[in-house]
């Protein structure tokens, strides 16, 4: 079970959401991940709570796309990392 959701209501669809945030610092930038509350996760991106995000905050949301299937929004985080998925999302999204 994805660590970061909250309990769903009975009978309730929980989504997952891959996102791909573009920093408004340099436009070249852009970071890919996966969450179950995606404002919370831009707040924590842009308050400087990710290591890896926190250079070059602030970050908007770019794309995102919500899954019900927990691994699939995993294969697709995973998939827009590689080289293929990057030319993809470049292209597509």
């Amino acid at each position: 079970m994805f660590s970061g959701a909250k309990r769903a209501k009975a009978g309730a669809v929980r989504m997952i959401y891959v996102y791909i945030l573009r920093s408004q610092e340099d436009a070249d930038r852009y970071y890919v991940g996966v969450t179950a509350d995606l404002r919370a996760r831009l707040e924590k991106h842009n308050a400087g709570d990710v290591p890896h995000t926190s250079k070059y905050a602030p970050w908007v949301v770019k794309t995102y796309i919500a899954f019900s299937d927990e691994k699939q929004a995993f294969a697709f985080e995973k998939y827009l990392k590689s080289p293929s998925g990057r030319a993809f999302a470049k292209k597509r999204l």
